[in-house]
This record gives C-alpha cells, structure tokens and sequence, in this order.
C-alpha cells in the first residue's frame, strides 16, 4: 500500500486483493479484481467466481480457505468502468509484484491463466494467435500454465462455439486442482 503506485487507492483506505502463501501448489491469474470483489475484499466473488469454482470442482470453502491456491490478478486493485468491461491493469503492475510473490512459493505446480492479459504477460511469444487457440493448445503450456477464458457469464456463446473445452480443457483442470489440493 506504500507503493507510489497505489497511493490513490490507499488515500480511499482500499487494500490490494490478492492471496500467496508459502504452501500454493496452484496460482490464479485473472485481470483484476471487479466492483464487488474490491467492495468485498473476496477475489473472484462474483458469478464469475462461482462459475470458476464450478470448472475447478472444488467447494467456495474450499476456494477460499485453502492456503494451496494463490490468487494473483494483473492488478490487485479494480481499476475502473470502461465503456465495454472493466479498464484493464495497470502497465507495469504486474511486472513488479507477480515476480517477487512467486519466489515466495517454492511449491507452485501450475500458474492458471485466465484471460488475455495474464496469457499475454505470462507466455509472451508462446501464445497463439489469439486466446481461443491458446486455450485450444493448452498442453502445449502443462505444467508450468494453463490457459483458461474467463468464465463470465458472457462467454456463454464462446462456450457453445468451442464444445472442446468441457470436454478437453475442464477435465485437465479438474484433475490439476485434484493433484494439488
């Protein structure tokens, strides 16, 4: 909250949301935390989040309380409206703190990536043309990642137009979160 960077936020009393901890097995990176997550403090409290939980298999409990998953947006803090969406992170956020939590958590087996921002920050080059082909080839990324979209509610037509992804990509996560829980 120190950090030049933030002070707007920590003028208003709004706290970074993310979670490390030196037992994450699992790390979660999305944009950043919407409205309600920031208004709450729970990352991913949204049906986003509820759908999220429901691609992983595992409880809201479980999803909060366990030390095994970290959650690293883009950005810990909600960045704003913008006419379509949220406003995307912040340049250079990332890039500053993902690196200095990571080496706090020797045993992280997978970095989850959901969306194009975290794709685009965490493999660069190695992405495909755009996310449905990265999602597409995901095995190309185990273990070290694993490239999602996001679950909002929204991407329900994705969802139709993409059947591979129940069927291919939800059974890998699954298993992964399994493996690591």
């Amino acid at each position: 909250m120190a950090d030049p960077m933030n002070e707007s936020y920590t003028k208003k009393g709004v706290p970074p949301l993310f979670k490390a901890s030196k037992e994450a097995r699992i790390a979660i990176v999305g944009q950043a935390p919407g409205r309600k997550a920031e208004e709450s403090q729970l990352f991913w409290n949204d049906l986003s989040g509820d759908r999220l939980r429901e691609w992983m298999g595992i409880s809201r409990e479980t999803f909060y309380e366990t030390d095994y998953i970290a959650h690293l947006p883009m950005d810990f803090y909600y960045p704003g409206k913008a006419k379509s969406g949220d406003v995307p992170p912040r340049k250079g956020f990332a890039e500053k703190w993902h690196p200095q939590l990571l080496k706090e958590m020797p045993d992280l087996e997978t970095i989850i990536l959901i969306g194009n921002y975290a794709q685009k920050y965490y493999l660069g080059k190695r992405r495909e043309k755009n996310l449905t082909e990265t999602v597409r080839h995901f095995e190309q990324y185990l273990p070290e990642y694993l490239p999602l979209v996001h679950p909002s509610p929204l991407n329900y037509g994705w969802m139709k137009r993409n059947p591979w992804f129940e069927i291919e990509v939800l059974p890998t996560l699954r298993a992964l979160v399994n493996k690591n829980l």
